[in-house]
């Protein structure tokens, strides 16, 4: 895995290239030039400011050289001349908010997982590798993906493990159910009080369920804590994975700062190919965040300390967000804050002040309202040049005198339109009426002047769902929501990749084929501006480079 920091040249190429050429194929001086990789007889969409389209890309350590018509090729010298066939080549995607971590032996995948039944048969399996007795965690399942069409509950789980504890985190990390021994081992009963900031559900029997709401630490505290060695192999086979999705950089949402010499470690010494990776910390660990800063700097082109991340409210799946109205036949339950309000306030002014750059998790209308006020506050009494705070998810469409606040105060968003599609289920049972139609709004935040990127948060962390939903507003039934939200493609592939770059400082290095930038890019299986709506979600990566060099190869 390469560390040689290319950030100052790749810089100073840019640079060059904007002062010295008006034609975006940058071609002066280059007859003979050799390079190390041509494309070409390609539609590469360079995603610059007008969305320019050419033919061929020049590539030349690991950085892009020029773009253009398909004479470009022959102005250079290369061992190394491939022909895309007409195929899309574009810029990787760049997921501004998602989740990447290593997994324990005890761990099982429910991502992919389609009924209670399949899920009782992973736990018995995995009873069946580590023995009786031992803590089984999992994550990924999703009521609305299961056959039964409800969640797993207490008793499900008990069916399948009656000596083993069990917890199973559902898909969006906001909700977790576990089973009898697990809940006696945390001493949680009837009795057990209600946390703050989270619900212990209980069902028709008014019996525990074994469902918790935001809370579920005061079960999974005592899973025992993974092996070094087990995480950070598991965690380079996930990062690993995401090549093959087409994601060449992303940012972790939350790390805590003791975490980072694991991925500093995994860089330097990756057998894999790996993607480009900031990592966002949480503001309870001062000192270790300070100590990291102190002495990686600005890191490398591969790793990096991204902005703080805080936590403003709780999220659909329990459902926790915290809304200005009460939720759909739910009496006046309105969701909760993560934290007292004056709490909140005060940490995002402690940090706005200290200099950072915030990542803000904001699901609901009030938590969205309640942030934007405090931010348009801080930068007011404080102001800081390109302070560039977004929030994370804006789930929840806000009234328009909050969108107009952002746009003023230079406010951004990293949205997940793939929301819209597989928590479908969800904003239906929980939201109705013009609240479920704007459900993560894309258009009317753009239209107010918001600079929006597009992430996964790993629901799922395929890019095209997300490509897909932003521009046909379409939930897992084909129910369109909110048509008037649509954006196009060439708005979600920009989304997708060069505003994400942008909210991490990078606009200058990635996120666009423009000579200078970093040569990470994909190869597409279909064309992804043309192809029937129905047919987006079936496109296949089938090549990625990162730096220039070939880290996928679907075949």
């Amino acid at each position: 895995m390469k560390v040689i920091n290319k950030s100052f040249i790749a810089l100073f190429c840019a640079l060059l290239s904007a002062c010295g050429q008006d034609d975006s194929s940058n071609t002066a001086g280059s007859d003979g030039q050799n390079v190390d990789l041509i494309l070409t007889n390609g539609k590469v969409l360079t995603v610059d400011e007008q969305f320019s389209i050419h033919n061929t890309i020049v590539v030349n350590d690991g950085l892009i050289v020029a773009t253009g018509e398909a004479d470009l090729a022959s102005r250079y010298q290369s061992d190394n001349i491939l022909d895309l066939g007409g195929k899309v080549l574009m810029p990787g995607f760049n997921d501004s908010h998602t989740h990447i971590r290593g997994r324990p032996q005890r761990y099982i995948e429910l991502g992919n997982v389609t009924s209670i039944i399949e899920i009782q048969d992973l736990i018995r399996s995995k009873i069946d590798e580590i023995g009786e007795q031992e803590w089984i965690i999992g994550y990924g399942w999703s009521e609305d993906e299961l056959d039964e069409g409800r969640r797993p509950l207490r008793y499900d789980l008990d069916d399948a493990a009656p000596n083993n504890p069990v917890i199973l985190t559902r898909a969006g990390g906001h909700s977790a159910v576990s089973n009898s021994l697990a809940l006696q081992l945390a001493d949680v009963t009837l009795e057990t009080p209600q946390p703050a900031g989270g619900v212990i559900e209980r069902g028709e029997d008014e019996e525990l369920n074994g469902v918790i709401r935001e809370r579920q630490g005061i079960v999974s505290r005592l899973v025992p804590d993974a092996t070094y060695d087990e995480l950070i192999a598991s965690l380079e086979i996930n990062l690993n994975a995401l090549l093959s999705m087409g994601i060449t950089s992303i940012t972790d949402a939350s790390k805590p700062p003791s975490e980072f010499a694991m991925w500093e470690e995994l860089y330097e010494n990756a057998e894999l190919p790996l993607p480009r990776s900031q990592l966002q910390f949480q503001w309870f660990d001062v000192d270790g965040i300070n100590d990291v800063k102190a002495r990686v700097g600005d890191g490398t082109d591969f790793l990096k300390v991204g902005p703080i991340k805080v936590f403003a409210d709780g999220g659909f799946t329990g459902p926790a967000a915290y809304t200005l109205e009460p939720y759909r036949n739910q009496g006046e339950y309105r969701g909760y804050l993560d934290m007292p309000e004056e709490e909140l306030v005060a940490h995002l002014n402690e940090i706005h002040d200290a200099g950072w750059q915030m990542g803000i998790h904001a699901i609901g209308d009030a938590a969205i309202v309640l942030v934007v006020n405090t931010l348009a506050d801080a930068l007011e009494r404080n102001p800081r040049e390109d302070h560039r705070h977004y929030l994370n998810h804006f789930s929840m469409r806000p009234p328009d005198l909050t969108m107009e606040l952002m746009a003023e105060h230079g406010i951004h968003i990293t949205q997940q339109p793939n929301f819209t599609y597989t928590l479908e289920g969800r904003y239906a049972e929980n939201l109705d009426g013009w609240r479920l139609q704007h459900n993560n709004p894309l258009r009317s935040p753009m239209d107010h002047g918001i600079t929006v990127a597009i992430s996964s948060d790993i629901l799922p962390i395929g890019p095209m769902v997300g490509i897909y939903a932003a521009t046909t507003r379409k939930g897992m039934t084909g129910t369109v929501y909110g048509p008037d939200e649509i954006i196009s493609r060439e708005e979600a592939i920009r989304a997708y990749t060069a505003t994400g770059a942008f909210l991490n400082r990078e606009e200058g290095l990635k996120g666009s084929l423009e000579p200078g930038k970093f040569a990470d890019m994909i190869v597409l299986s279909a064309d992804i501006l043309t192809v029937p709506e129905d047919q987006i979600m079936g496109i296949e990566v089938e090549q990625t480079y990162v730096d220039g060099e070939l880290v996928f190869n679907r075949e």
